[in-house]
């Protein structure tokens, strides 16, 4: 069986306050996006020798570590505690950029908990996914379901909501600069919006610019003043709204017509343009 994780853009995203347990509560607009990974998932051969119950090759991207620690694998051994589930072969293809704001990882983990899920008919529940998920990672429950949602809590309390950019040119530029959570953080004062990201994507886009804000964009264009020029080029280019998604490094644009641009001017960087459907 083969899926096809899809990305995410975050349309604002703000930190609202520190908790006990040292996460911070935040508010967000998420929105799928159709850059993507693939999943491959076999079972297994009985005879098929193997130290491991799932085991993993990844084209198109270099992992570093266990590969047993890849969200994917770790997915299969989440299920694993609750459901027998066969030993299986996968294979991952990247199209999403890692360390890019765009939740591919986190997308990965809960395609391949829905892939388990379908595959061997567990017949598991939207809530009971949607925990499993939750256990897995802060962004994993928006992508069982991958819908535009409101997100709170450090992202895992999502509330469907209704908004559509359809015939809107999505453009993404990832520029291959890693940013650690400590960097995103650094200059971070948590606090309360005077107008929720909630209320601002009522708004027409046109008005987006001077309002829907990503809060992690203080502190990485500190660090990373690049990030920022790209943003104001995407402006330059007929952007009606960029901003950085998640904690970077990826920036997007939203537009009416398709950002066109020379090589030079994004060399050396991942980029990626669709129509929203």
């Amino acid at each position: 069986m083969i899926v096809f994780p899809n990305a995410k853009i975050n349309l604002g995203l703000n930190i609202i306050e520190r908790r006990p347990d040292g996460y911070h509560n935040l508010e967000t607009i998420f929105y799928p996006v159709p850059l993507k990974d693939a999943i491959e998932v076999n079972e297994m051969h009985q005879l098929f020798p193997s130290d491991v119950r799932c085991d993993i090759k990844v084209s198109n991207a270099t992992i570093n570590g266990n590969e047993q620690d890849n969200l994917v694998i770790l997915a299969y051994k989440e299920l694993s505690k609750y459901y027998n589930l066969p030993r299986i072969h996968v294979h991952l293809f990247k199209g999403i950029p890692s360390q890019a704001g765009l939740g591919g990882g986190s997308s990965d983990c809960a395609y391949m908990l829905n892939l388990l899920n379908q595959m061997f008919k567990l017949n598991i529940p939207k809530n009971e996914m949607l925990k499993i998920a939750s256990n897995l990672g802060a962004d994993c429950p928006f992508f069982i379901d991958s819908i535009p949602a409101y997100g709170q809590g450090i992202g895992e309390i999502l509330t469907p909501i209704d908004i559509s950019l359809k015939g809107w040119y999505i453009t993404i530029i990832h520029p291959n600069i890693p940013v650690s959570t400590k960097e995103a953080f650094s200059h971070i004062t948590p606090r309360k919006p005077i107008k929720s990201c909630i209320d601002i994507i009522k708004q027409p886009i046109e008005t987006w610019k001077d309002e829907l804000v990503n809060d992690f964009e203080t502190s990485v264009f500190i660090k990373h003043p690049e990030l920022l020029n790209i943003k104001n080029k995407l402006y330059e280019l007929g952007a009606t709204y960029a901003s950085m998604s998640g904690s970077g490094s990826s920036l997007f644009a939203i537009s009416r017509l398709p950002i066109l641009y020379n090589n030079d001017e994004f060399k050396g960087m991942t980029t990626f343009t669709a129509l929203l459907e």
